[in-house]
């Protein structure tokens, strides 16, 4: 296998949904970044749109890299198909090796956790930290209610609009990926098996 064209890092539910366009949007994901030479880098479970994500990557000839705590291998939650599984002691340690294996980050719908690294990314980005592209694909309006939270804090001058801008937001999926990868300065052709 060749190596990688990118590392894209894909935080999301581990449900479903109960939206089936949420399912569907992981799907296409998953399917793009295999068919474009590229590389998923995400949390190593098997439910949810985790899952889905991992399977249609994995389904169409790509790589997968999951990094999982070993407190959730215990509770049988881990992906034991991936191409590289990382056992890893803690959340954090989790998070920083997804972070260093990833070009980009996209987040689609999910709950607390892809909340949470979601907002972490995006504050190491305007920190410096980092500046690797970030993406929320708004599937189905799902992101929407934050998204004008978040126009409310910058009106109320908590966040200023250069850090809305550190966020690429689309509700179509291979444009925004698109978007990323060549934010990320790599290359996003599709594989020659692919044409």
């Amino acid at each position: 296998m060749t190596a990688p064209a990118f590392s894209l890092c894909v935080y999301c539910g581990s449900r479903p949904g109960s939206n089936p366009a949420y399912a569907d949007a992981a799907r296409r994901v998953g399917q793009w970044i295999a068919r474009h030479n590229g590389q998923l880098v995400y949390g190593g479970g098997t439910g949810g749109l985790m899952g889905i994500t991992a399977n249609a990557v994995l389904e169409a000839g790509g790589r997968v890299i999951g990094i999982i705590p070993k407190a959730l291998v215990d509770k049988e939650w881990a992906h034991h198909g991936c191409t590289e599984l990382h056992i890893v002691d803690t959340m954090h340690e989790r998070k920083r090796m997804m972070a260093e294996k990833s070009d980009a980050f996209l987040a689609l719908p999910g709950g607390i956790g892809t909340l949470e690294e979601l907002f972490e990314v995006w504050t190491w980005r305007q920190l410096g930290y980092h500046d690797k592209p970030i993406g929320i694909l708004n599937t189905a309006d799902y992101y929407q209610g934050l998204l004008d939270f978040m126009a409310t804090s910058v009106s109320q001058e908590f966040l200023g609009d250069w850090q809305m801008g550190l966020v690429n937001i689309s509700d179509a999926p291979e444009a925004l990926l698109r978007e990323l990868v060549q934010s990320a300065g790599l290359t996003c052709a599709p594989r020659l098996d692919q044409i």
